[in-house]
């Protein structure tokens, strides 16, 4: 329960913030407005220079004990009185916003959405989920156990409490089919966008918009309904899922050759000691492009096995041979520990 409490306050740290924000900018006016009152009193009532009007106010107001500048007359008097019965309550006010603001934890909180903004703003070649609902929670906790740089986009705090179970997850509260919440998100700078909004239409407007900032983006988006497949692939979707066609199929599966679904979801769940499936592109600067993959050797320098080759043209390979040439967009389908795989991500020139 403490727990959970604590993932709901996260979620509406924004808003508190900008409400202790809001209160503590009126605290600062009605000081301001209670100075210029004084000024101004003080000048209308007792003829004094404007100078010396404020200089009466903020010894009125600090309660410095000077004295009086001039003698007051008994307007000026009542003024004073009321000037200062007035800045007691403005000083209440003050004070009571500054201790809230500080003893509720919202001062620390703040500092913590700060410092998410700035791991934002500072992510390079990530991926933009936009959606946290029932699907999007599942891609967010592939990213998170995979140690996949990304950011969520979600508007909904009820979505975003639930997303926050996963773990400590980089989110913009806000909607993702607006263009200024994808530049905060950095879509101009990520590699990718997975959308996963609850409406094609949604989901469609996410990937113009994306597409339109990042031309190189890689974009896989939701399908609610198999009508719209070719306007989301109109739109400028790479990969299009249909979450009913892929679960149907699943189901299939799982009664038909369940020993290959549990063997397949071994390898894909990250676990420790657990195989999984992995890819590994072949660039032009790779130390084994247009090597043979006999000459290559990559089972005894990396311990992986290679199961495919997908060629550029998209065309699989199934159990190459040793004699397979790899060439410049070939994608290695490898089996490995994820020990090995992030071995090779740290020492890039292994492949």
């Amino acid at each position: 329960m403490e727990h959970h409490t604590a993932q709901l306050e996260r979620v509406s740290h924004r808003a508190l913030s900008q409400l202790y924000r809001s209160r503590l900018y009126y605290a600062f006016l009605m000081i301001v407005f209670i100075m210029a009152l004084g000024t101004l009193g003080y000048h209308l009532l007792e003829g004094w220079s404007l100078l010396d009007s404020l200089y009466m106010t903020v010894i009125t107001l600090g309660t410095v004990g000077y004295g009086e500048v001039h003698p007051l007359t008994t307007s000026g008097r009542i003024f004073t009185m009321m000037l200062i019965i007035l800045s007691i309550a403005i000083a209440g006010y003050s004070v009571s916003t500054l201790a809230a603001f500080v003893l509720e934890g919202e001062f620390n909180r703040l500092l913590q959405l700060r410092r998410m903004d700035k791991h934002i703003s500072s992510l390079q070649d990530h991926i933009v989920l936009c959606g946290g609902g029932h699907t999007g929670r599942h891609v967010a906790h592939e990213f998170y156990q995979t140690r996949t740089p990304f950011v969520v986009i979600e508007q909904d705090p009820v979505a975003l409490n639930d997303l926050l179970r996963v773990g400590d997850v980089p989110y913009i509260e806000g909607d993702a089919t607006d263009d200024e919440t994808l530049l905060l998100a950095g879509i101009q700078r990520a590699k990718g966008l997975v959308t996963t909004l609850g409406e094609d239409k949604d989901n469609v407007f996410v990937v113009l918009s994306a597409r339109a900032f990042n031309p190189r983006l890689r974009i896989v988006t939701r399908l609610v309904e198999e009508k719209n497949a070719e306007k989301l692939r109109k739109a400028g979707a790479d990969e299009i899922v249909f979450a009913d066609a892929l679960g149907g199929m699943r189901m299939a599966s799982v009664m038909i050759r369940p020993s290959v679904v549990t063997f397949l979801d071994e390898m894909l769940r990250v676990r420790e000691q657990t195989l999984r499936v992995e890819q590994i592109e072949i660039t032009e600067h790779s130390a084994i492009v247009n090597k043979t993959l006999g000459d290559a050797d990559i089972g005894r320098r990396t311990g992986m096995l290679v199961v495919a080759i997908r060629a550029p043209s998209g065309n699989y390979l199934f159990n190459p041979g040793a004699q397979t040439v790899l060439e410049p967009g070939d994608i290695l389908i490898v089996i490995g520990t994820p020990e090995q795989m992030a071995q090779v991500e740290h020492k890039r020139g292994v492949l």
